[in-house]
């Protein structure tokens, strides 16, 4: 016995006319509060008021960011500014990384790091080799 598989289990029935029951209801619910502004409020507020509440309404009932419904974009905007915040990458600096702050920094971790003192040294081995090898005698060995 073969069993009918069901396609398209993603689209909605139209239940009114050429709208699915979410549409109707969204459109239905836009005009009920437009009624109401026409009923209670002059007609030029009406227009002012009205206006945004029946974009808002087609909007939650046609339009679709990223291939997914107006209601969807705007649930996650809620949970996005009320909800709680997770920051993955606010890591506190280490000890050391304050220590090194207050250090002169190098470019690159290769090069060593030459104080004053160890650059004189240099200096006076390399000048010490070079009268040695000219045959000079050093009379003053400090500098």
């Amino acid at each position: 016995m073969q069993y009918q598989v069901p396609q398209f289990i993603e689209l909605e029935d139209k239940i009114f006319g050429p709208l699915t029951l979410k549409q109707f209801i969204y459109i239905a619910g836009a005009g009920g509060v437009c009624l109401v502004f026409f009923t209670l409020l002059p007609l030029y507020i009406t227009l002012i008021l009205g206006t945004p509440v029946m974009l808002f309404g087609l909007a939650l009932a046609f339009y679709e960011v990223n291939g997914r419904p107006f209601i969807v974009a705007i649930e996650h905007g809620f949970s996005y500014f009320f909800g709680a915040k997770l920051y993955l990458w606010k890591q506190q600096p280490s000890s050391q990384e304050k220590v090194s702050t207050t250090a002169v920094k190098t470019t690159s971790p290769l090069v060593p790091k030459l104080s004053e003192s160890k650059l004189r040294d240099l200096s006076w081995s390399l000048n010490i080799k070079d009268r040695a090898r000219m045959g000079v005698e050093d009379t003053n060995p400090e500098l």
